[in-house]
């Protein structure tokens, strides 16, 4: 965990916003093409519509999420799906308690 990163990317308040849609996908996304949602992920045009934004800035901010670790990825056909690293959650959450 490089906390330096993780910061970086929960400066924004739509790439937080995404962290806590994934937190309960099935509350706040409609189920693409039949996929479990929590077990794979939500597909980056969901989280597009759902931030009203561009694909491109969409794709960038999931970009960043991912490189910090926060979110993981699975390729499924044409699609790329997105879902927490709760793992990594965990971490920050455990980070915070110790050394803040």
């Amino acid at each position: 965990m490089e906390p330096i990163e993780i910061f970086k990317a929960l400066s924004n308040e739509s790439r937080l916003q995404i962290l806590h849609w994934l937190k309960d996908p099935e509350k706040h996304f409609t189920p693409h093409e039949g996929i479990d949602m929590r077990k794979i992920g939500v597909c980056v045009s969901q989280v597009t519509e759902k931030l009203k934004m561009t694909q491109s800035t969409a794709s960038q901010y999931l970009s960043i999420l991912e490189r910090a670790g926060l979110i993981t990825t699975e390729r499924i056909g044409k699609f790329t799906y997105y879902k927490r690293n709760e793992d990594t959650i965990r971490e920050v959450g455990a980070f915070f308690n110790n050394e803040i």
